[in-house]
């Protein structure tokens, strides 16, 4: 138990100091960009771990230090975020 505690105020400190990917995505996207949207915190994570720089450029902003520490937190809030991304997706692709 004071193992997972630990764990957890460790990642929870880490995630503090280096910026929630989700966050960091949704903030810069303006209307008619192609940043991703849908999931983007969690992409730019993916991409980071894997080393997928052609991908990064996309984004337009620095992935987080610690990306597989953030990357459940930024599953998390994209899938409580997804009807807003879902939707302003759609208004912008029928022009709305």
């Amino acid at each position: 138990m004071k193992f997972l505690a630990t764990s957890i105020f460790f990642s929870t400190t880490v995630m503090l100091f280096s910026g929630c990917a989700t966050y960091k995505t949704i903030s810069i996207v303006k209307y008619g960009s192609t940043s991703p949207r849908i999931y983007s915190g969690t992409r730019l994570n993916i991409y980071a771990i894997s080393g997928n720089h052609y991908a990064l450029k996309k984004f337009d902003v620095e992935p987080p230090k610690c990306p597989i520490l953030d990357l459940p937190a930024s599953f998390v809030l994209d899938t409580l975020i997804l009807p807003m991304t879902a939707s302003s997706v759609v208004t912008e692709k029928l022009g709305l």
